[in-house]
């Protein structure tokens, strides 16, 4: 008679050593993601933070946000480069913070894979602490998940979560835009973490192009620009909160920018835009060209180049400007804040694009 072997957690796919191992390659990293109010290290059920730092506000507001990179991770995957997608989860998530005036002060984040590999799971955390130190906040902990049947070997995702504070009285949105302020643009760095579902299907799908194809108009392989990682403001925009004075920000996500704009603009007001003031990267005509997407699916998809915007009073655009330029930040005047009047809609854009 044979003996039969009992079910295990390792033979239904789970490798616990290889999570503890995980662990201890990423501890270094984020070692790197931290600020003085963080209290203990990695490894606790949950991560401390010392909210006695929030003593000196008047009144605290705190600001939460989580978000993902949608498929995204698939390009990192195909591209076997793990160490940037956390600056796009980073990135998703603390500039959606800012928007209303809060310092991202830490995050937390969600790994799932198919099977804990852990030099791949401590390059992804790489990139989330390092996207932590561009934000000026802390990573105090997070989790990484096993689902075999679920996700095939080499597939993964990534999640966060972030809080930040804001002073009551200076929490910036609709209320605080006023007729002749102006709408300023900052430059994003390409195709952010949005669309990619639409960029795949017309790269990858339709045009049948391969990751390593070489793009002139890029300069680089297909697959270095779309890995290209998302621009993080955080830190951009509270200087510019520091030495100007701001209405409001929108972050420039999925919905593109007149959708996002729209989310800050009064009920009363209209925010008009001219495309003419910046020509969007390569990539944006690429995908619109070989995909034949008109150009109202692109703007309503895809950023086109413009990836957080500022609205200002008149008075403080030079001002603003001189800050994002000093701080490396591609910016300029895009726009202004009029009355609605017969205007149906919150945010136009007018022209075309700079060629």
């Amino acid at each position: 008679m044979s003996e039969t072997t009992g079910a295990s957690y390792a033979a239904a796919g789970v490798d616990i050593e290889a999570g503890d191992h995980a662990v201890e390659l990423m501890k270094k990293w984020v070692k790197k993601a931290t600020r003085p109010e963080v209290v203990g290290g990695l490894g606790g059920f949950a991560g401390l933070f010392d909210a006695s730092a929030l003593k000196r506000y008047e009144r605290p507001l705190l600001a939460s946000a989580t978000d993902g990179v949608g498929t995204k991770v698939d390009i990192a995957r195909r591209m076997g480069v793990y160490d940037t997608i956390g600056h796009d989860l980073v990135g998703m998530v603390v500039d959606d913070l800012v928007v209303c005036g809060a310092e991202p002060l830490f995050m937390t984040d969600y790994i799932c894979v198919g099977k804990v590999v852990p030099e791949r799971v401590a390059a992804i955390v790489k990139g989330i602490a390092e996207g932590c130190v561009l934000a000026g906040c802390a990573l105090v902990g997070g989790e990484t998940a096993e689902h075999p049947g679920l996700l095939g070997p080499d597939e993964f995702d990534v999640a966060g979560a972030g809080t930040g504070v804001v002073e009551a009285d200076r929490v910036l949105g609709a209320d605080r835009i006023r007729t002749g302020d102006v709408v300023i643009a900052m430059a994003s760095s390409g195709l952010h973490s949005n669309g990619y579902s639409l960029v795949r299907h017309v790269l990858f799908d339709r045009a049948g192009w391969e990751l390593d194809r070489e793009v002139p108009e890029f300069g680089r392989t297909l697959g270095e620009e779309l890995l290209e990682p998302t621009r993080i403001y955080s830190l951009d925009c509270l200087a510019l909160t520091r030495t100007a004075e701001v209405h409001a920000f929108s972050h420039i996500t999925g919905g593109g920018l007149a959708n996002n704009l729209a989310r800050v603009v009064p009920d009363h007001l209209h925010a008009t835009v001219d495309r003419a003031t910046w020509t969007p990267g390569a990539v944006f005509d690429t995908v619109g060209r070989l995909g034949g997407v008109e150009r109202l699916e692109l703007e309503k998809t895809l950023n086109m180049g413009v990836g957080m915007i500022a609205v200002v009073p008149q008075e403080s655009v030079d001002v603003a400007l001189s800050v994002l330029a000093d701080r490396g930040v591609d910016a300029w005047v895009a726009g202004a804040i009029t009355e609605r009047g017969d205007h149906a809609e919150a945010v136009a854009l007018t022209g075309d694009y700079a060629s």
